[in-house]
């Protein structure tokens, strides 16, 4: 046991321990001693004060030092996840006070036991009267100083921003009390104002714990007894906070307002988007849309990262031969180019960046989208709205006035915007769109049964290319791995694909225990060849253009998946979920 718990004790056994030679830990202690902060815990001034590792060349980290504190201590290190924790729940087990006076967190709350988070892993002499207060056992971890006098902040701040005063009496034994501490009244007589300054702040936290996290989405969702908020990371949904519903509605008449929507209207559909920036001060779009529910008004934020469209081809998972084939593709004068795939595959970003790339002072770009995903300076972009009878089609009919050289369609849904498109790429211009298909050839047949006449595909459709995203492996915990040989070679289906560098990975602090950190993208590439536009007819089989496709060089979704599984960049699991079976 580390006793007293002062940096000069803490020195004393990195030393025993050979984590710092005796003279670093002397000028440490002396450059302390010198430049001493009471409130500064002794760990953190360490930690910054530490030079690079003798033996690796790198410096310990403060989680490093926690660990190794931790283990010193007889006591668990714990990584706090917010998206882990349910915070009105464990701000209910101890005062914000005492919390802060004594560096105390509570990370789980169960009906028999608490977790608590402690900053002084030595001092625990407060254990045995807080569980017979509580009438709780009491399991203590140690965790990051910095992240615990955080989170204490956060966490108490936001549970004392919201309230159930809308709630009767009767009401108080119901599940929402069970789950966020009621504290303080917002409004009067169980009114809540979108303006209320707590709102205000419920609202900010919101947005920024949703960027800290790397939400693509935030989804607001009435139910019955409460609202849930979810963020969805990686393209899977995870709980991020529970709220009553009526201060579910208040921040939702507070995001309304800052978009401009009419705030009154909950009966029908709306749609807006507002800016703001992250706590590092980059500029993000967001993209509202609110649905009437059975319980409530639904609100769904898409988040839009500028640096995502910035981003190259070969950062989005293009191999160089899918590169090579997609700017032959794009860099037609005329010509139809297809983008297909489910929602959430990242068909927008791939048109976006191919149009960011093609834009340039000797071109008109101009696009007609439902809705404009992000505003870009460099294109010339139309929002349908079908209430001006301003639709896909008559939208593209208007650009061809408009001297256009490159034009994006935001999706071809029926045979008008078929018809323009196809219009459009016979009087000399590039069109680039998309479909929902489940791969490439079935892009063609979507066309037919839309209403086109073979000869138009054949005159006019250049290729298409399908597309999924896939999550990809944490670098900070991904390990060599191997696949069974004969499941293998079943999830190829019969390509030629070695297992080169498989990797798995079974999560760490940097990756929220997934495994998972980040997406890339799987590409499925079919060029009209001569060979193809001889099998499209107006009776023509899907199975036969696959093989004809295939035959032309055609790479499936799922080989685009082995390769990269093969590569360590993702799981076979993983290439299963999102891709289509294809027989």
């Amino acid at each position: 046991m580390i006793k007293p718990f002062t940096t000069k004790a803490l020195l004393k056994e990195l030393f025993l321990d050979q984590l710092i030679s005796s003279v670093e830990a002397k000028r440490i202690h002396a450059n302390l001693a010198d430049a001493a902060s009471p409130n500064q815990h002794p760990l953190v001034a360490i930690a910054r004060s530490l030079p690079s590792h003798v033996k690796t060349g790198d410096k310990l980290s403060l989680d490093d030092l926690g660990e190794w504190l931790a283990n010193r201590c007889g006591l668990p290190y714990y990584h706090i996840d917010p998206l882990n924790i349910d915070i009105g729940s464990v701000t209910r087990v101890i005062a914000a006070q005492y919390a802060k006076q004594n560096g105390l967190l509570a990370v789980k709350d169960t009906p028999h036991s608490v977790t608590l988070a402690v900053k002084d892993p030595v001092d625990l002499g407060w254990r045995d009267s807080l569980a017979g207060l509580l009438r709780k056992d009491i399991e203590v971890v140690f965790a990051n100083p910095t992240e615990i006098d955080r989170y204490i902040n956060e966490f108490y701040s936001v549970a004392k921003s919201i309230s159930q005063s809308s709630l009767n009496d009767d009401d108080a034994g119901n599940s929402l009390q069970q789950n966020l501490e009621q504290l303080v009244e917002l409004g009067q007589r169980g009114q809540l104002d979108a303006e209320d300054h707590h709102i205000v702040q419920v609202v900010d936290w919101l947005l920024q714990y949703a960027f800290e996290q790397r939400a693509s989405d935030i989804h607001l969702e009435p139910r019955k007894e409460r609202g849930e908020i979810r963020f969805r990371i990686d393209g899977v949904l995870h709980y991020a906070y529970q709220v009553p519903s009526n201060v579910l509605l208040a921040i939702t008449g507070r995001l309304k307002t800052l978009a401009r929507m009419d705030i009154s209207e909950r009966r029908r559909p709306l749609d807006g988007r507002l800016k703001t920036r992250t706590p590092d001060g980059k500029e993000i779009e967001l993209r509202l849309s609110t649905v009437p529910t059975a319980m409530g008004e639904k609100m769904v934020m898409r988040i839009f990262d500028p640096e995502v469209l910035q981003r190259g081809f070969v950062e989005l998972g293009l191999t160089d031969r899918e590169l090579d084939l997609w700017r032959r593709l794009t860099t037609n004068t005329h010509g139809i180019i297809l983008v297909t795939g489910p929602t959430g595959s990242g068909k927008t970003t791939t048109l976006y960046s191919t149009l960011r790339d093609l834009a340039d002072s000797e071109v008109n770009v101009c696009t007609i989208e439902d809705p404009i995903e992000m505003v870009e300076p460099s294109f010339n972009q139309i929002q349908v709205h079908d209430a001006i009878d301003l639709s896909f089609s008559s939208g593209v009919r208007a650009l061809l006035r408009q001297d256009p050289d490159i034009i994006m369609i935001g999706e071809i849904r029926d045979i008008a915007t078929a018809e323009m498109a196809i219009q459009a790429a016979l009087t000399g211009h590039l069109v680039l769109s998309t479909l929902h298909t489940n791969d490439s050839p079935s892009s063609i047949t979507r066309m037919l049964e839309l209403g086109v006449p073979a000869y138009l595909i054949n005159a006019t459709v250049l290729g298409v290319m399908a597309q999924r995203l896939v999550r990809t492996l944490c670098p900070h915990c991904k390990t060599s791995s191997s696949i069974d040989p004969d499941i293998w070679s079943e999830f190829c289906q019969l390509s030629d694909i070695t297992q080169t560098n498989v990797m798995q990975a079974d999560g760490c602090v940097e990756c929220r225990q997934t495994g998972y950190l980040g997406r890339v993208g799987l590409y499925e590439m079919m060029e009209m060849t001569d060979g193809l536009k001889k099998m499209v007819a107006p009776d023509c089989d899907l199975q036969t253009l696959r093989r004809q496709s295939q035959k032309d060089g055609l790479l499936t979704l799922r080989h685009s998946g082995a390769k990269k599984v093969a590569d360590g960049l993702t799981t076979m699991e993983e290439v299963l979920r999102v891709t289509p079976l294809i027989t």
